[in-house]
C-alpha cells in the first residue's frame, strides 16, 4: 500500500486536475508515443530497425500471395 500512496501523490502533482481532469495526462502519452516511434525508426537492433523487418515481411507476404494466385 506504500507504493500506491506514492503513486497517488505523484499523480496529484500533475497540474490541471480541476480544469482537465483525467485528460491532463494526454501530453505524457503523446510524448511516450513519439519517443516509441522514434525508437522504432532510428534504433537498430542487430542490423535492422523495426520498419526494416516490417517492410521485408510485407513484401514476403505479397510475394507469397502472388505465387499462390499464379498457381
Amino acid at each position: 500500500m506504500l507504493v500506491s500512496k506514492r503513486v497517488k501523490r505523484l499523480l496529484q502533482l500533475v497540474p490541471g486536475k480541476q480544469r482537465f481532469g483525467v485528460y491532463r495526462f494526454l501530453p505524457f502519452f503523446f510524448l511516450l508515443g513519439g519517443a516509441m516511434e522514434w525508437f522504432m525508426i532510428n534504433v537498430r537492433i542487430g542490423k535492422e530497425t523495426f520498419y526494416d523487418v516490417y517492410r521485408r515481411k510485407r513484401s514476403e507476404r505479397q510475394y507469397e500471395a502472388r505465387m499462390q494466385k499464379n498457381e
